[in-house]
């Protein structure tokens, strides 16, 4: 059993790279493309992208808890197999695309394909030894983390040499690629498979929880973390500009470079805070991240120059490493395995929303009052989620706050 649960993570990893790098390596070029289908008005063309961008996350929010219902009663590996070839159908249709309607749909169509990420997460969850899970989670969140890192950069690449519409089609390619990974190489084990007439409804799932504030918190902080790091997208190029005074001079150099260090720290920390967090307890990684997060982001609203912003967007990544993975670990050991698809679903659409409010926040506290109260804004929210998380983290029995001793029917269902 060992051998296979890290064959299948291995399998999953790569499956989440090629996810992660899809997703990104389009998104950049996203206006442009939208541009090329007929709409060139400014206003338009802003109403276009927003609608564009925000499609997939909207649909993939709402439907993520129906395709972890479906995984908890027909198991990962069909879950995995239909995000990964429905992806690769809807990304090879968008570059068809004649019209910007017909893109809009499509990438609506690709959010409801979604759910390749929380489900793989379910899968290895699910299989790897207790002991090693947050180890496990962790190695596996650097997946999508190299894979968002490295697609701009191919995106780019490949829009200036072979157009926009062949980026489409290679995407498309990866994510097949996803599709045979999953198909050839992921076996399930161990998985609790959940018949019809055992179901539980919404309700049910919730009543099941033996601590639903402190479940609830998570949802919360993972919606904060997505918040967080979009939060900052639509204004730091400009804020580079505007530390640099006002030249254009490789700004965009300067601010990919910028974009891309918390991920970096963030692909170097994340194994290693897991296996900690195996050792000593997830909650104590998640707090202090979180808190070290918040002091992070107001350092950065009184930075001066660019190189002082990258220096603590890189410190900003170790945090990260520690976030998402931790959340999803605590998850996992306070749900029964009957609900682990549905949970991880849950907790999937609330990153999908966070995905969706960060940069409108970060657009709207821009426009009102500056861009350094955007960092300002966002270390308020941060903080406030580490206090509340840290007060439902002290109601927790002692054996249970630091991961010695799991609740009763996680024990169960192992």
């Amino acid at each position: 059993m060992e051998l296979n649960w890290k064959r299948n993570l291995a399998s999953v990893w790569l499956g989440c790279f090629f996810t992660g790098l899809a997703m990104s390596q389009i998104m950049p070029f996203l206006p442009l493309y939208v541009e090329q289908l007929g709409i060139h008005e400014h206003g338009a063309l802003s109403l276009w992208s927003g609608l564009v961008f925000s499609s997939t996350f909207l649909v993939a929010a709402i439907v993520a808890p129906l395709w972890g219902s479906l995984a908890d009663r027909m198991g990962r590996r069909p879950m995995l197999l239909r995000a990964a070839l429905g992806m690769a159908i809807a990304i090879a249709l968008q570059g068809m695309a004649t019209n910007v309607y017909q893109l809009v749909a499509l990438r609506a169509l690709m959010g409801l394909a979604s759910g390749f990420i929380p489900n793989g997460m379910a899968l290895v969850a699910s299989q790897a030894p207790r002991e090693r899970s947050g180890w496990a989670l962790g190695t596996l969140s650097t997946a999508q983390v190299t894979g968002v890192i490295a697609g701009p950069l191919l995106g780019g690449f490949l829009a200036d040499h072979i157009g926009l519409r062949w980026v489409f089609m290679l995407t498309s390619g990866m994510m097949f690629i996803s599709f045979l990974v999953t198909l050839f190489l992921i076996r399930e084990g161990r998985v609790v498979q959940v018949e019809r007439k055992d179901h539980m409804s919404n309700r049910e799932v919730f009543r099941s929880w033996q601590y639903p504030m402190l479940m609830l918190t998570l949802f919360i902080t993972t919606l904060m973390i997505q918040v967080a790091n979009g939060s900052i997208g639509p204004v730091l190029t400009l804020f580079i500009r505007y530390l640099i005074g006002g030249g254009q001079e490789n700004v965009a150099f300067m601010s990919g470079i910028v974009a891309s260090l918390p991920g970096i720290a963030a692909l170097i920390a994340a194994p290693r805070l897991g296996r900690l967090g195996d050792k000593v307890g997830m909650a104590r990684i998640l707090v202090p991240a979180l808190a070290v997060a918040a002091l992070l982001f107001i350092a950065m609203s009184l930075v001066a120059t660019p190189c002082q912003l990258a220096g603590l967007r890189f410190l900003l990544g170790f945090a990260d490493g520690a976030l998402l993975p931790a959340v999803q670990t605590l998850l996992v050991t306070f749900s029964s395995q009957r609900v682990t698809g549905r949970v991880l679903g849950y907790n999937q659409s609330f990153l999908y929303l966070g995905n969706m409010l960060g940069p409108m926040m970060g657009s709207t506290v821009s426009a009102l009052w500056g861009f350094r109260w955007v960092f300002v804004a966002t270390s308020v929210l941060v903080a406030l989620n580490a206090i509340q998380l840290f007060i439902n983290v002290r109601r927790l029995p002692r054996e249970v706050r630091y991961g010695h001793k799991l609740p009763e029917d996680k024990m169960t269902s192992r």
